[in-house]
């Protein structure tokens, strides 16, 4: 493994300070949750984006969230053709193993994968139309959903809607999952779509009531 390298200076230091307070001082804790397993009452799927701090929204501590990242934080449809599929696995995973009682799709602000998806789709990145292009062909789950903004005038609101429709496009997709579908309909599941304003630290809930996202 000639390629990895040791871990730069600031990480290091950062453990070291981390063992020697926050670990030292719950010890018991990290102990309880080592051996007793983890019992998450909520799946997360959020972007990748690093300054989408899920833990630090909601507060939580450790063993709290299962929470699986990606690219703007969305699920493909159910498609069990045999290949390596990471979100569906990783739902597959607190649905049926974990048994969470809530499942949350958390979308965001300024968000780079559904900007560039909206690049995309208007013709304006070509480079995501590649077949070898990882980002444009994951970002083709949101495709549909363009229809639906293409026509919004105003630059920012427009990528702003496509936002909150990728939270909505993963639940779609979510509810194709049919192991997943029967436990919502069982009401041992609940499905949970958000959307978060980085810059304001607003959050807003889907509220399917009226058919829209609501600020808390």
């Amino acid at each position: 493994m000639e390629h990895a390298k040791l871990l730069p200076s600031y990480l290091v230091q950062r453990y070291h300070g981390w063992k020697a307070t926050t670990y030292s001082e719950n010890r018991a804790w990290y102990r309880k949750l080592a051996t007793g397993g983890q019992h998450p009452r909520a799946m997360v799927i959020s972007c990748c984006d690093s300054r989408v701090h899920v833990t630090s929204i909601f507060g939580a501590d450790q063993g709290e969230f299962f929470i699986h990242r990606n690219i703007a934080n969305l699920v493909p449809e159910y498609h069990p053709d045999g290949a390596q599929h990471g979100t569906s696995a990783a739902v597959e995973y607190a649905v049926e193993v974990l048994k969470v009682a809530h499942l949350i799709v958390l979308g965001h602000s300024n968000c780079g994968g559904v900007q560039g998806c909206l690049n995309m789709c208007s013709g304006a990145a070509p480079e995501l139309e590649a077949k070898d292009s990882f980002v444009g062909r994951w970002m083709d789950i949101l495709r549909p959903k363009y229809e639906l903004v293409k026509d919004i005038e105003d630059a920012d609101e427009q990528v702003r809607q496509l936002e909150k429709h990728a939270v909505m496009m993963s639940i779609e997709n979510l509810m194709t999952f049919p192991w997943l579908a029967e436990k919502v309909t069982s009401g041992e599941l609940t499905l949970h779509g958000m959307w978060t304003d980085i810059g304001e630290g607003g959050l807003e809930v889907y509220n399917p009531a009226v058919a829209r996202f609501e600020q808390l």
